[in-house]
């Protein structure tokens, strides 16, 4: 269990935190949520040791481990793709080597009474059962299974890790990370670097790992297939919600409607108040009123509202210019790169209007077929045929690099923008997180994250009829992929998308081609219709392998052991201790509600300011946070035990 106690943080007098505390226990699946800025990175970053806070402490038991998925990190390259997993198992290693050499000793003496050597039978004893529990017996099994998982082929296992792509590696550190099965798993956007079959495989692992899970993704259907609580980060607070992300936005949403109530009640309040002081300031006979007034609304608790981006902003693709009713025929597509054939055999066509994604692990082929639509590539077989008056907008990872480094954030769309548009273009460029002074920075100083969705930005402002998109949402939040999808779905034109994001493809397209085994096929639905499609082809595929294993395996047996007489009272006297805990606390907590609530009448009727009254009061507050945070450490220990 990890426990975050008044955690702060603070940068030249701005404060990112304010006395946050929450608790982690074992096997929680928690989604970090929050706006981009908000401090969920260094959320992950203080919990890992990573940093310090201003103030606050982060406490873990002493067998915590902590395993921490940065979103960008350095990779090693000296070694092969399975050497370097199998690093993951280093204590392992060590104690297979202590093994053998305990082993090589123990052969060679002959002192079979002796007192070392009843030594080292016991240090070869401990050994053993230390390699057992870290994994030992079945950790070439482990790596298998997770390098395949993670999309990697058996045939990489002996290839160079000098020889994968940023992405490839990012996955290897994942899978080294995954292999070490720390107690809580902290992962900063996991799924940016995989394609949806590895996406759904690790949503599997994590949604049965016995360890705790604390994530921060863009990916709605990844947070709603893995958590099972939301904190979310908002104004320097934090807001925890036991539910799921999806669920997690309605209560939002309610909370927010009821923060802005009392908020407006406030700010009346706070109105009048003002009112009453300026107009009645220098009248002798309403003097203590007047200080009354001064005095509640100096003790007066300020009420925040996050300022919410909802809004107006209605961003649209120009209207696409009129193309024939064939927009590509593909017939026999292939391409190789020499003796490596990367896929063949491509044949379907793109009509007009056609809302299209292309899916399949990486390296299959998907970004190069892309490519090859655009004219950028050329294929080895078959042909590509574009139809009349085809208009093609193209987005890839780099499409960053043909911006102008020396033009502004603005100056780029301003230079492309033509007719009413450009009325609008600091609300499209904050729709894509640009806002404030970043409108003026140069794009040779933004990050490559910030020119990709500046690129996003600029496509929506020029005229095509064909969009052809690769990963267009990587680096985007919530809200600007809500706008985008909102944008693509109104398209008249047509789209190709190459995404691994299920629910940013739900609802826009309406043709999957899947890339798979070097080969192509076609599914005429939406992405989840492919996905259910695709899960009832794998379980026959796993049906017509079941008999031979069913035959070799025997049925497990299905007794269990049975607490006896003394276990089942030790274990009744540990419940009554605990509840008996929870109620004193409670008891505590009603104790001191009742006298806040005193305080709270108290104040309400007071004509003059007490300063040991508020001082008291304060202490109160202090001292009921304390108690609730304590009440929920002991209802959980509580649980704990009940459930033993």
């Amino acid at each position: 269990m990890i426990s975050i106690d008044n955690l702060s943080v603070s940068f030249g007098g701005w404060t990112l935190f304010d006395e946050i505390s929450f608790l982690i226990n074992p096997k929680e699946r928690i989604g970090l949520v929050g706006k981009n800025g908000a401090g969920k990175t260094t959320i992950l970053k203080l919990i890992a040791g990573l940093e310090q806070p201003t103030s606050g402490a982060v406490t873990r038991n002493a067998d915590c481990t902590i395993g921490y998925l940065p979103q960008q990190m350095q990779v090693a390259d000296t070694t092969t793709l399975l050497a370097e997993t199998a690093k993951a198992f280093e204590e392992v290693l060590a104690i297979e080597a202590q093994i053998e050499s305990l082993t090589a000793e123990i052969a060679s003496r002959t002192d079979y009474e002796s007192e070392e050597y009843e030594k080292l039978l016991h240090r070869l004893n401990d050994a053993n059962d230390r390699y057992h529990i870290l994994g030992g017996d079945t950790r070439d099994a482990d790596i298998e299974k997770t390098l395949l998982g993670l999309g990697f082929r058996r045939e990489e296992f002996d290839k160079p890790t000098s020889t994968f792509s940023g992405g490839w590696r990012m996955r290897i550190e994942l899978a080294k990370l995954l292999l070490r099965r720390p107690s809580i798993f902290l992962l900063d956007e996991p799924t940016n670097h995989l394609d949806i079959e590895s996406i759904q495989w690790l949503e599997q692992y994590l949604s049965t790992y016995n360890g705790a899970v604390l994530l921060i993704s863009h990916d709605r259907a990844f947070l709603d297939n893995v958590t099972t609580r939301t904190i979310e980060l908002s104004l320097g607070k934090i807001y925890d919600y036991k539910v799921p992300y999806s669920q997690f936005v309605t209560l939002r949403a309610e909370r927010r409607a009821q923060q802005l109530a009392a908020y407006q009640n406030q700010q009346r309040l706070i109105e009048k108040s003002e009112e009453f002081i300026e107009k009645f300031r220098y009248k002798p006979t309403k003097s203590n009123q007047v200080q009354s007034r001064i005095k509640q609304l100096d003790r007066l608790e300020r009420i925040e509202v996050e300022e919410e981006d909802l809004a107006t902003v209605n961003i649209k693709f120009p209207p696409a210019p009129r193309s024939g009713q064939i927009v590509a025929e593909v017939k026999g597509v292939g391409k190789a790169f020499g003796s490596h054939r990367v896929f063949s055999g491509a044949e379907f066509t793109i009509h007009k209007g056609d809302k299209i994604a292309l899916v399949g692990r990486n390296g299959e082929g998907k970004t190069t077929f892309a490519r090859i639509l655009i004219g950028e590539s050329e294929p080895t077989e078959g042909t590509i045929r574009i139809g009349a008056n085809v208009s093609i907008g193209y987005f890839a990872q780099n499409q960053d690099d043909l911006m102008d480094g020396e033009f502004t954030v603005y100056d780029t769309l301003d230079r492309v923008a033509v007719g009413d548009i450009r009325t609008h273009l600091r609300d499209i460029l904050g729709a894509f997180l640009f806002r404030g002074e970043d409108v003026d920075k140069k794009v040779k100083v933004l990050s490559g994250g910030e020119r990709s969705r500046l690129a996003m930005a600029r496509m929506m402002l020029e005229p095509h009829n064909l969009l052809v998109l690769d990963e267009p949402t990587n680096h985007m939040d919530m809200r600007s992929k809500d706008i985008l999808k909102e944008a693509l779905r109104k398209f008249d034109g047509t789209v190709v998308l190459v995404s691994h994001d299920r629910e940013f493809l739900d609802g826009i397209v309406d043709k999957v081609y899947e890339f798979r085994d070097g080969g192509v096929r076609e599914y005429l639905g939406g992405i989840y219709y492919f996905l259910e499609k695709r899960k009832i082809e794998d379980l026959r595929e796993i049906e017509r392998k079941a008999p031979a294993a069913q035959s070799s395996s025997a049925p497990a047996s299905q007794s269990q052991g049975k607490l006896s007489y003394e276990q089942r009272k030790e274990q009744e006297k540990l419940i009554r201790r605990h509840r008996k805990a929870v109620e004193t606390i409670e008891a505590q907590t009603t104790e001191v509600e009742a006298q806040i609530a005193a305080y709270d009448s108290k104040f309400a009727t007071a004509t003059e300011y007490n300063a040991d009254d508020y001082k008291a009061y304060e202490a109160l507050k202090q001292q009921l946070d304390h108690l609730m945070h304590e009440w929920e450490k002991a209802v959980y220990e509580l649980e704990l035990v009940e459930e033993a």
